[in-house]
Parts: structure tokens; C-alpha cells; sequence
């Protein structure tokens, strides 16, 4: 099976490393400097520095070649997946969404963009806790792989595990991305948090009471408990909540020492997919009676609505009730 990845940042160009250990891997970039600079010197120096990158990866900046690829790994970031999808050709064979967000426009989850924007084609979605740059040193990981039809994903997942990149299989590809989406904009309170120096005891809380705005979002969406409760919903959170190498913790840090978020967000370089995702899942979950207020506090500080200590003021001030998710 030759793989084709689409998006040659430092989440795709560590997916095409894995999956060039079992064959072929085409990795289509954007950037022109990307694809050169894998070609002539085995390593995306605009990406992922100081990464020797397999010979058995072909970059390419054009979509037309991934039609001799037998199944594609999708790492275009959430805001730009269905119009990369439309340019592409028909996708031969299973298409593996490995972005993680809300499509603003719609408030479709991205397995339901891929599903429009190829009609004809087997959406998986693979999700989990994972650094590229741990991904691409082959230190172990784990991951969730949730399709429909669990035969498909056994193939695909026989392609590209590893016995350091472990793959778990679920049916429950909308509890797969729920998790990923929400956990970005909770990653941007928990660096808020960092910024403002609150200490790890908030932290804790705001992981702890994160995790029940994700699973009542979940719920909502035909989600299961026990996908939210696992690889690709609280072991993502957990990570992207705790490290400087999350863009969206990072995003967070840099809104809690008071910088502006115009200003925070002015690297095209990099996306910090919670940005978006934050006013979009918002709206949602006013629209259906979704009780989530840390969601509400993120959205108002990249806003500019509200400033850190008033967002703070607010939650901090919420009546004391009884625990529940």
C-alpha cells in the first residue's frame, strides 16, 4: 500500500517518516521550500529542523500525484481540508483525517467535510496524543484509529503501526474527533493559567472540569464515554494541556502574560487549531443548551471581549454545586 500524506508540516512530515518504514509515502507540501528542501537534503528545515528523514519519501507540491497513492493521510489544517480536498483528485482508496478541529463556516466535524468533499470515499479518523517531533524520533506513542468499517481499519492499520507507534481501533469516528477539537481550546486555558503563574492545582481543576465540557459536547454529538475517556479524548488532553510544545498551550502562555492575541496568532507558520475551533464550538453549544463555560472564557479572550483577570473573575465566581461530568 503506498501511503500519500497531504501537508507537509511537522505533524505530516512526522506521519510520512512512520509510514515510509513500511513503504513508499508520498508527502505533498504547500510550500515549494518544503518539498526541496526534503529532496535535497532528507530533512524539512522549515517544519520539522534536525529531522534525517527516510529516502523512501517522495515530496511533491502537486495534488495531481496523489492519485497513485492506494490511501491518504489528510494533515491539511481543519479551516483548509475541504477546499484541499476539492482540488485534490478522487481519492483511490481510504482517506485517514489526522487534523484535528471544527469547520467554522458549517460547525461540521471534519469527518463530515471529508464525506462531502469525497462522496465516494472511506473516511477514518486517526487521533491521539502525540508531538511530531517524539513521533518522528520514534519515541512510543498510541493512538486512536475509528472507522466505520473495522476490516478497512485493519488494513490501514497494518500499514502503519509500528511497535512504537501503537494503533487502537474504534468504530466511534465522532467520539475520535470530538476530543481532538475540544482539547485545543482547553489547552489554551491551561496555558493561560501557566501564563498568569496559578499554579498546578488549577491546572488540575481546569483539566478535571475540561474533560466534562468535552464529555457533555461529546454526548451531544453521538460520541461514547469511553472514547472521550480515552487515547483521542483525555490522553490528548492531558498532553496538550501540560507542555510549551502544544501550539495551543503555547497560544494560551502568551495570553496569560498579557500579550494580544493578534499578535500571538501573527505566525502563519504555525496554527493554532483552538483559535478557531473556540467561537465556532461556542456557538454550538449555545445553540444546544451545552453548558461550557471554559470553551465561553477562551473565545471571549481571543476576542478581545474580556481581559484575563475578568475571565478569571467570572469563573472563579460560578456557583458551588455538586460534582457531575
Amino acid at each position: 500500500m503506498k501511503i500519500g500524506v497531504i501537508g507537509g508540516g511537522a505533524w505530516g512530515t512526522a506521519l510520512a517518516q512512520v509510514a515510509a518504514q513500511g513503504g513508499e509515502t508520498m508527502l505533498w507540501s504547500r510550500e515549494p521550500e518544503v518539498a526541496e528542501s526534503i529532496a535535497s537534503a532528507r530533512e524539512n528545515k522549515l517544519f520539522l529542523p534536525g529531522v534525517p528523514l527516510s529516502n523512501r519519501i517522495v515530496p511533491t507540491t502537486d495534488l495531481a500525484d496523489l492519485a497513485s497513492c492506494d490511501a491518504w493521510l489528510a494533515v491539511t489544517p481543519a479551516q483548509h481540508m475541504r477546499r484541499v480536498l476539492q482540488a485534490a483528485p478522487p481519492c483511490p482508496g481510504a482517506l485517514i483525517l489526522c487534523s484535528k478541529g471544527i469547520e467554522e463556516a458549517t460547525g461540521q466535524l471534519l469527518h463530515q467535510v471529508a464525506r462531502e468533499a469525497c462522496p465516494d470515499t472511506s473516511v477514518m479518523v486517526l487521533s491521539g496524543p502525540t508531538f511530531a517531533h517524539e513521533v518522528a524520533a520514534g519515541l512510543p506513542t498510541a493512538l486512536t484509529l475509528a472507522a466505520e468499517v473495522e476490516a478497512e481499519a485493519e488494513v490501514v492499520r497494518s500499514r502503519i503501526a509500528r511497535p512504537a507507534f501503537r494503533i487502537y481501533l474504534s468504530d466511534d469516528v465522532a467520539g475520535a474527533e470530538v476530543g481532538g477539537a475540544v482539547k485545543n481550546v482547553l489547552a489554551i486555558a491551561c496555558g493561560v493559567v501557566e501564563g498568569r503563574g496559578l499554579g498546578q492545582n488549577a491546572r488540575a481543576a481546569l483539566i478535571a472540569r475540561g474533560f466534562a465540557e468535552m464529555t457533555r459536547f461529546g454526548l451531544a454529538r453521538g460520541a461514547r464515554a469511553e472514547t472521550l475517556a480515552g487515547l483521542s479524548g483525555l490522553g490528548d488532553l492531558v498532553l496538550t494541556c501540560s507542555s510549551t510544545s502544544s501550539r495551543n498551550f503555547s497560544l494560551g502562555k502568551g495570553l496569560g502574560q498579557g500579550r494580544p492575541a493578534a499578535e500571538l496568532l501573527a505566525d502563519r507558520r504555525t496554527v493554532a487549531e483552538g483559535a478557531f475551533t473556540a467561537p465556532v464550538l461556542r456557538r454550538l453549544a449555545e445553540e444546544e443548551g451545552i453548558e461550557m463555560p471554559i470553551v465561553a472564557a477562551v473565545d471571549d479572550l481571543l476576542a478581545g471581549r474580556a481581559d484575563v483577570d475578568a475571565v478569571l473573575e467570572r469563573l472563579l465566581s460560578r456557583p458551588l454545586r455538586p460534582e457531575r461530568a
